[in-house]
């Protein structure tokens, strides 16, 4: 093998940088050439290479976002552009392909490995939602991001004595909102994965007042919407339906916030850095080894190689015991 390339694809997440930063300077050390992909899969079928050196990785490792940009593509899904993006590679001499992204980069993978491309994924997204991996990169970074959130906005809720309701990302997905939950103390934590009951929320925020509580914290993913059916606008923010019904049920002063796109910005933590870096350098001595169709993940600490497809068949499901800890903890 003499030249590989690397791209990133879906949402961005902070630490990309130092995966894409670990492909291209593992393969100098390997004496391989290294090429860029710009804006993922729409670049593979556009033919939108640019050659990387390790200076074009220098003082990468602590942005956020990606270096390589991320964009859609409407033509990638397509046999032709499939097809495409085959010869594309082929045409520029690269023998080996390191993806950076979440389920669906890797479904993409996938359809590149069975048309004959060797290709390494590495799992990058926020959601960590990606099975047979503990973590995914930039994970770590948005539940820091959401805890400081949460911690600002209880001085606010603690000095006013209302309620706030914070929506995070995950619309499958419970995580962010199950670790941040936790780590910010909220009363109350609500994810997809969990039939919402709201008239229960009402009533342990009702608890936590007669406990002398003067404040409560209510976490949700975006998800949740889809737990419970009403007349409201599909399309409304969950938060915004869930403050009202608070505010309605128990009369108290209620106020939410949606942090949006907040959470996948920022400086990658150290966690986010090293993961990154280490699954980053094994994508490469993977693809150096003859591996293709397989994606690199950390279970117990250790880096394992694992099948795209049986990756992708799992569902990843939040951490059941976390949720019920988050309720014990909270009902004090």
């Amino acid at each position: 093998m003499r030249k590989i390339a690397v791209l990133t694809s879906g949402g961005d997440a902070p630490g990309m940088n130092a995966a894409i930063r670990a492909v291209v300077r593992t393969a100098e050390y390997y004496k391989l050439e290294a090429v860029g992909v710009m804006r993922g899969y729409h670049g593979l079928v556009h033919n939108e290479f640019i050659r990387l050196h390790p200076r074009s990785v220098a003082d990468v490792i602590q942005r956020g976002g990606t270096i390589l940009k991320s964009a859609r593509s409407n033509e990638f899904p397509t046999p032709e552009g499939q097809a495409r993006a085959v010869e594309n590679l082929n045409d520029a001499g690269v023998e080996g392909l390191v993806i950076i992204g979440g389920d669906g980069t890797f479904r993409g993978g996938m359809r590149l490995h069975e048309a004959g491309v060797s290709v390494v994924g590495v799992p990058a997204t926020i959601d960590n939602d990606i099975s047979c991996t503990d973590y995914s990169v930039g994970f770590d970074t948005t539940v820091n991001t959401v805890v400081d959130a949460i911690t600002k906005i209880r001085d606010t809720a603690t000095s006013h004595e209302r309620i706030y309701v914070v929506e995070v990302m995950g619309r499958h997905s419970g995580h962010i909102a199950l670790w941040a939950g936790l780590a910010g103390g909220a009363e109350t934590v609500l994810v997809p994965e969990v039939e919402a009951d709201l008239d229960e929320v009402c009533q342990r925020i009702e608890s936590g007042y007669r406990l002398g509580k003067a404040h409560s914290i209510v976490v949700v993913a975006e998800g949740v919407g889809g737990n419970f059916q009403t007349a409201r606008n599909m399309d409304e923010s969950s938060a915004f339906h869930i403050g009202d019904y608070v505010k309605k049920k128990t009369g108290f002063e209620t106020r939410v916030t949606v942090l949006g796109h907040i959470q996948r910005g920022g400086n990658p933590t150290a966690q986010d850095r090293i993961m990154a870096s280490r699954l980053g350098a094994e994508a490469v001595e993977l693809l150096e080894k003859g591996y293709s169709g397989h994606m690199v993940g950390m279970v117990h600490a250790k880096i394992k190689a694992t099948p795209f497809d049986e990756a992708l068949k799992q569902q990843k499901q939040v951490d059941l015991d976390f949720y019920r800890l988050s309720h014990i903890l909270a009902s004090q």
